[in-house]
């Protein structure tokens, strides 16, 4: 199998027999998906609240189903609903996305028990997976590295001392979460338990399940994650690995691929660790390993997503696969398309997550109306997205807008056009962390590749915003004002008479 190109690969021969499907999701991703269901000539349904009737995502579906709930969020993760909206429409499968139900594992259930197809693991899978000590200690089973750690116990004086016998500092995590909730660190013995009972907590009111764990923190680590598909009989491969160490609050917000400076050694170290759990555990469908690793070399099983990532663009970028066509494939029961030696990773990509957020105010959630939208256009750039003009920023969904994704032949030439592709991007009316993710990317420690999850706090100062050129400025303005029609028409268009007189002159 030849891979040569950067964007998605050429339309596989495998036929899947899915006539209709419907996507259990929205915005940018449910948008991604319907562009592979349209090239494999597979009708899409869209789901959506009465907020988002006219959503693009919903415009560009053969078919919409109106969710009803007191929010769209609960619209969203009501299971019910969806697999009836898949009955009712004919629809042979559902894809998940990412969030919401994704890694729900009645969902996948409910799915399956209706007659139709689940795109991604079984529900077994997830629930494995989906507990992160049930996931630990399969990992642990099975070779996979797992940070030293105490697991919850009724007891919490207990609990606390034998957290203490790891040694600090420890990092307290919610045993069902994610996303950095029911999350803290703990640096010495009098912050423990006050720092648990606050997990708790919050793991509770969250994901409704209070237990928390406490394993060893690695200090300044990365975070690595590895792009695995399996075909649930045991078989599984690696599409090479991703960097996601520079985070705000837990959470990424620029991804690339592969890891800058990772050693050749680690690198096939890391990837076969995945491989294995996921030959291990019978995976099917895409998933992904993630890790936590050490200054030192050491790396530590951190979770398993069963689902597909936001930052899957960058693993196609460097790979040529559509990885969505995979998971269709997959789910139509073909297994995998080729072995581990036919995938061949080529130049580099990198993704920047644009966030409805304000950088200079702790990256606090903005909403607004978005005025304006001209994005930069390339061989080499995509624009994951669902934004129109005039469209309403809230509160109600995720902050991130949309996903800017650049290839180059080297980290150095996808940092540089990742930049250059910020700085055309015009975006107006809500405001964004666009500018900061310039100033992340053009910092001399990322283009060094010495990256961690604490990137951002360390470099808080250099990073803040500065005052922009006047002449950039002006420049910018201007050219959102041109890409106003109603600007353009009263500035430039010529009143009566005078238009109907044309050039002619007294």
């Amino acid at each position: 199998m030849s891979l040569t190109s950067t964007g998605p690969a050429a339309p596989s021969s495998r036929h899947v027999p899915f006539r209709k499907v419907l996507i259990a999701n929205r915005g940018e991703i449910a948008c991604r998906i319907i562009r592979t269901l349209r090239e494999m000539g597979i009708a899409a349904v869209a789901v959506h609240h009465a907020v988002e009737a006219r959503a693009q995502h919903v415009r560009l579906a053969d078919e919409a189903v109106e969710l009803k709930g007191d929010t769209p969020v609960a619209a969203h993760l009501d299971v019910r609903q969806i697999v009836a909206a898949a009955l009712a429409t004919g629809a042979d499968a559902i894809h998940p996305g990412y969030g919401f139900l994704s890694e729900n594992a009645g969902f996948a259930r409910a799915v399956a028990e209706a007659g139709l197809v689940f795109v991604g693991p079984d529900a077994a899978s997830i629930a494995l997976m989906g507990d992160k000590i049930s996931a630990r200690n399969f990992a642990d089973q099975h070779g996979v590295p797992v940070a030293p750690s105490v697991m919850p116990t009724a007891d919490l004086a207990d609990f606390v001392r034998r957290a203490e016998a790891i040694g600090f500092p420890l990092l307290i995590k919610a045993a069902a979460g994610g996303g950095g909730k029911g999350m803290s660190i703990v640096r010495s013995a009098d912050e423990l338990e006050g720092a648990a009972r606050i997990a708790s907590s919050e793991a509770q009111r969250y994901f409704g399940d209070g237990r928390v764990y406490a394993e060893l923190f690695v200090e300044r680590p990365r975070h690595i994650e590895v792009q695995v598909f399996g075909d649930g009989e045991g078989g599984a491969i690696h599409l090479f690995e991703r960097e996601c160490s520079v985070q705000r609050r837990f959470q990424k917000i620029i991804e690339e691929a592969p890891a800058a400076n990772l050693p050749g050694a680690l690198r096939d170290e890391i990837c076969a660790s995945a491989v294995r759990l996921a030959a291990a555990a019978r995976y099917r469908n895409a998933g992904t390993v993630e890790y936590i690793l050490g200054a030192d070399g050491r790396f530590f099983f951190l979770e398993m997503n069963t689902r597909l990532q936001v930052e899957h663009p960058v693993t196609e970028m460097i790979t040529g696969l559509d990885l969505v066509r995979l998971q269709l494939e997959i789910a139509a029961g073909h297994g995998l398309p080729f072995g581990q030696d036919a995938v061949v990773a080529r130049g580099h990509a990198v993704e920047c997550r644009i966030c409805a957020e304000n950088p200079e105010r702790d990256f606090l959630p903005e909403t607004g109306t978005i005025q304006h939208l001209a994005v930069p256009e390339a061989s080499y750039l995509r624009f994951e997205n669902a934004l129109d003009r005039g469209q309403k920023v809230t509160a109600d969904f995720d902050p991130m807008l949309a996903k800017l994704v650049a290839h180059g032949a080297d980290r150095t030439a996808a940092i540089d056009r990742s930049i250059a592709a910020l700085g055309d991007l015009a975006l107006f009316g809500v405001t964004t962390n666009t500018d900061y993710l310039a100033r992340v990317l053009d910092h001399p420690a990322f283009r060094a590749g010495d990256l961690h999850t604490g990137f951002v706090v360390e470099h808080r100062d250099a990073l803040a915003a500065r005052e922009p050129e006047t002449g950039r400025l002006h420049a910018a303005l201007i050219a959102a004002a041109l890409g106003l029609r109603e600007f353009r028409s009263l500035v430039l268009d010529v009143p009566e008479p005078h238009a109907s007189i044309g050039a002619w002159r007294n």
